[in-house]
Parts: C-alpha cells; structure tokens; sequence
C-alpha cells in the first residue's frame, strides 16, 4: 500500500481496518547473498540501498530484537552536515541530501524538520575555529553563517546573555541541519526494504561467524545457522563483540550516552542549539518535550543505562546557558552504546576475511549518518570498492596515520 492524502482518507472512511502490516516479519532462510548483522538504521538503510542501487535483493537484516530497539531509537534525532575536515565534509553533506529527499524516496514520514542547527561559541579563539569549520563548508557548497552577539539574540532571546558564567559572543549557523523522528527513520527504511524483498528477521541474534579457508562462510544465530556469500557488521556499539567472534581486535570503545526529555510546554525553541562552553545540545520535539543530551558516561560499558553523574553534569551545562531550564521537570532519561573510534571518526571498510564488511566507530554522529552510511556501505558491499564519499573511512587509516580527528583530540576515543 502506497501511503497518500487519499489512502489516509480512505482508511478513515473505513474505520482505520484495511491498514497491511508495515513491514514483512520474515522467518529466515536457509541462505542469503548478503546477511547484515543489525536492524537499527545503518543496517535497514544498507539493505535497501542494495536492493535499489545494486538490485540485491536476496538479503536478509537479523536485529537480536525489535526493530528500532537499539541506538537508532535511543539519540536525540539532530541531523547536519557542519563538518570542517575533507574526510567528513562529502560524507555528511551526501547524508543531508539524502535527508532531504528521504521521505519521497522511501514514502514514509520521517519527520524531517529542517529548523537549523546553532552552534554557539564563547570566546574569540573559538569564533575564529567556527570562522574556519564554516568556511570549509562553503567552499564545498553547503550552507554556513557566522553569527555574531545580536544575530544569536534574535534567534535565542531567552538564553542568558548578560549574568552567563560563560558570555555567549555569536554562533555558527547551519538552517538545513535540523531533526528527523528516530523511530519513523527506523519503520520507513524497514518498510522500503521489506517491499523491495529484502527479509527483516526480528529476534534473532548472531551467536558467531564461520570461517571457512579464510573467508565467512555465514552466521550461527538463536534461530539457526544461516549462510551467506556476504556478512555485514553494523551494530554500532556492540561492534567489538562480533568483531570478537572472528578473533579481530576493533581501534573502538564502547560507552554509554544519556539522553534526557523534559515534561511538554508551550513552544519554546524553534531550531537545534549547542552549547560552546560545554557539552549540551537541545531541541524541542513535536510533542512539546525538550530534548537534550551532553557527553558520554567516560567509562567502557555495555550496558544501555546511565549513571546520575553524567545526569548531573548535562544539567549544570544546561542551567549554565538557560537558567529558565531549572523550571522544567525531567521525565524520563535513557543511554544508547556509542561505539567511539580512536579519531572521532567513523569506519566503513572491507576487512582482511574474506566476505566480512564493517560498518562502525560513530561516535556521536551515528544517526545524523543514517542515510550516507547505508549508501556507502551498500556501494562497498555490491562492488567491493568504498564510495567516493566514503573513501577516507579506512579501517587501516590508524595503521597509516590517515586519521580524521575533527575535535582535534587525540588518540583517546572517550574524548571524541
């Protein structure tokens, strides 16, 4: 069923009862092409893109649970392609596009609300870096604007501009970066997908990969060993323990990010803001809610829970650039696990076993990458080459010193 003004309507009319299920809850096969080891966003977006780039479709997507059960329905759906270094800048603006276009392409409604991403700095040392991050963006084409002290006032009146701690001076301006509504993100791609023919197998976990001569032969899993030609990992945080099944040792770590949601108010800000002095962004969803989110817990886990210091620390960033956020009640937190690289940047490579393909390291920027990483990794996939935009997101780059460390930290994944 093609979903319209019209089907809406005529559902109505029909008292809501001829709506199909969404996608096909499929038992697996005995063997595929391509299995993806992953329902979350990154996986359901490579199977479709191999199914209508490549016209693969004997592919299977295994998720150990429910679709949208893991980190793509645990972030704070902010999307944006503001990034300084050669390496990221296509990746992330081939991502935007594809935002932009996504909810024709898939004909479903994500939610994509282009209302801007604000970034604010507080000092003239960190004016002049946005100076150069926006720069580099305009010089490839994507939309950057460098706002001072009164530009800001005028987007942001009710933060604190004249008692803050930390004196807010201007802000770097993406309008196209925005949000997009996680789980509809995770439904529409598993729609397109399953339509396509792909098959989407719930609860179905990967218990180890088998090796014959060197190459994967396919996946022992809950529900039975399943062959393939091909196995794709994309698991985002749990990437280091199918890793550890092939006795392959990932530059990543594990760690848990907290987000946060307020209680619903009247509409209090239109657009993404980020705090320069600190580590807090904010949005407000369509439900009235604040979301909002800052740093990883710091310390290796895998477990998808966070711990009140972290909670502490987010708020008091929070308070420090809009103290009228002290009046909100807070209704509910949860943790995604963040697969953070050595450089703060992500990998999507072939391995050295034949027939195994990794997609990993997303650090924070795992959603915003949704629609370029399964492009990508789609194109790696069917033709055993990396995309052109993708080309910098070598796994060997840490072996070679071809790192791309847009934070500018240093060999420390916590730090990114």
């Amino acid at each position: 069923m093609r979903y319209s003004l019209f089907s809406v309507l005529g559902q109505a009319l029909r008292g809501q009862r001829d709506w199909t299920p969404q996608w096909r809850d499929a038992a697996p096969q005995e063997g595929y092409d391509v299995v993806i080891v992953g329902g979350g966003g990154h996986g359901l977006a490579t199977a479709y893109y191999l199914a209508k780039e490549h016209g693969l479709t004997n592919v299977a997507v295994l998720e150990k649970s429910h679709i949208g059960s893991g980190n793509v329905g645990r972030n704070t759906t902010i999307v944006r392609s503001n990034y300084g270094l050669p390496g990221n800048i296509p990746f992330y603006e081939r991502s935007m596009k594809l935002w932009e276009g996504l909810e024709q392409d898939i004909n479903y409604n994500a939610m994509v609300s282009q209302r801007g991403v604000l970034n604010l700095y507080h000092s003239d040392a960190q004016r002049d870096a946005y100076a150069r991050r926006g720069n580099a963006m305009r010089l490839a084409g994507i939309d950057a604007e460098l706002l001072d002290r009164e530009g800001v006032r005028r987007l942001v009146p009710f933060i604190d501009f004249d008692n803050a701690r930390f004196p807010v001076k201007g802000g770097l301006l993406q309008r196209r970066g925005g949000t997009v509504r996680h789980d509809a993100v995770a439904w529409g791609y598993a729609r397109a997908a399953s339509d396509r023919g792909v098959d989407i197998v719930q609860n179905c976990a990967v218990t180890g990969i088998r090796r014959e001569n060197g190459r994967v032969t396919g996946v022992e899993t809950s529900r039975g060993f399943i062959r393939a030609g091909k196995v794709a990992l994309s698991v985002a945080g749990s990437s280091s323990l199918l890793a550890g099944m092939v006795d392959m040792r990932l530059p990543i770590e594990s760690h848990v990010l907290q987000a946060f949601v307020s209680e619903g108010v009247k509409p209090l800000i239109d657009g993404v803001m980020t705090f320069g002095a600190g580590h807090f962004y904010v949005s407000q969803s369509d439900k009235g809610g604040l979301v909002f989110g800052g740093d990883i817990d710091g310390y290796n886990s895998y477990a998808s829970r966070g711990n009140l210091h972290t909670i502490e620390d987010v708020m008091e960033s929070g308070m420090a650039l809009w103290p009228g956020l002290g009046r909100l009640r807070l209704l509910r937190h949860w943790g995604g696990i963040m697969d953070m690289s050595m450089d703060g940047s992500p990998i999507i490579d072939r391995t050295d076993i034949g027939g195994l393909y990794l997609n990993a390291g997303w650090c924070y920027g795992g959603f915003k990458a949704t629609p370029a990483a399964g492009f990508c990794f789609a194109h790696l996939i069917a033709r055993d080459e990396p995309h052109a935009d993708a080309r910098a997101y070598r796994l060997d780059r840490f072996a070679t010193g071809h790192l791309i460390d847009e934070k500018g930290m240093g060999a420390q994944p916590n730090l990114h």
